[in-house]
């Protein structure tokens, strides 16, 4: 199904309770949601037929919600009921799923007081958010045009789609100039994280990552981190300053949709696609998926 929009795929999606044609999924232009940004959603993957960490992820789609001061009318036992069922209806196996709440249309300004929330499911194969070509060698990204705000200023504990405009405007200014993706500061001018990806840094054996002070802490960040420590690697979550990137070694992203990709360029400064990166790979790889653990090396 690559290639085909998002609103022309067939199926079914899991809608305010009851499965609606693909196409019949739809939302009024007046809803709070789209006008306001008062909409949370999570990114999660299933291997093999079952989904990664799936209790963790719909934990954290209520906990955003909750941070944007709204509650989903479905408990997490519910979410998680209607995920396995969506793929099981859906006929996936190797899958990305996509819950999304928003704010609908009773009330349209500022104030929602009373506005429905909704909840949506969607399903559907996707391979890696990367091309093959570009993990196996790397990812070249730029320094993006914007920074991530400060945690006075936005709820970035939340995953909240109004926290995302900032990413798009800076991948699409990376793309344009032909890198994959951005590297984004902070307000401060500290390394932050790529436009959907949590960053680590490799030195002398040792792995540095930036604290989520005020970005997402995310999921597959945590798992990474986990499965360094059993390795005895040693992890440093700290400030990280842009004049030591020429300083690493080796460089990765790690996420859902990116789970872990090397990164071989940042704006100029150049990164190995190394062994303690791929072995990452390959263990986050035995992690999500055991019977295909497998790391292929650029020729």
């Amino acid at each position: 199904m690559a290639g085909i929009p998002f609103d022309q795929r067939e199926g079914v999606i899991w809608y305010d309770g009851e499965y609606v044609p693909w196409s019949d999924a739809k939302v009024h232009v007046l809803s709070h949601g789209l006008h306001y940004g008062s909409s949370v959603f999570e990114g999660q993957r299933a291997y093999g037929g079952e989904i990664f960490k799936l209790q963790e992820h719909t934990e954290r789609l209520h906990a955003s919600a909750n941070i944007l001061g709204f509650e989903i009318p479905w408990s997490v036992e519910e979410i998680n009921r209607v995920c396995n069922e969506l793929m099981q209806k859906s006929g996936l196996v190797d899958a990305y799923l996509r819950p999304v709440a928003w704010r609908g249309s009773e009330m349209m300004g500022i104030s929602a007081q009373h506005n429905t929330i909704h909840l949506a499911i969607a399903a559907w194969e996707w391979p890696s958010y990367f091309s093959p070509e570009e993990r196996l060698k790397g990812l070249r990204l730029d320094h993006a045009i914007y920074r991530r705000p400060a945690p006075e200023t936005a709820p970035f504990q939340a995953k909240a789609a109004g926290l995302y405009m900032i990413c798009t405007l800076s991948k699409h200014e990376a793309e344009r100039k032909g890198y994959a993706d951005a590297l984004m500061l902070d307000w401060r001018g500290h390394v932050a994280e790529a436009t959907g990806a949590n960053v680590f840094f490799i030195k002398d054996g040792e792995m540095h990552t930036p604290k989520p002070d005020c970005f997402l802490d995310g999921i597959t960040r945590r798992t990474v981190i986990d499965l360094a420590k059993r390795r005895g690697i040693p992890v440093h979550e700290r400030t990280i300053l842009p004049e030591e990137l020429s300083g690493f070694e080796q460089c990765f992203l790690t996420g859902t949709a990116a789970e872990v990709t090397p990164v071989c360029e940042i704006a100029g400064t150049h990164f190995e696609v190394g062994e303690i990166t791929k072995t990452l790979v390959t263990d986050y790889t035995a992690e999500v998926q055991p019977a295909s653990a497998t790391f292929q090396k650029a020729s």
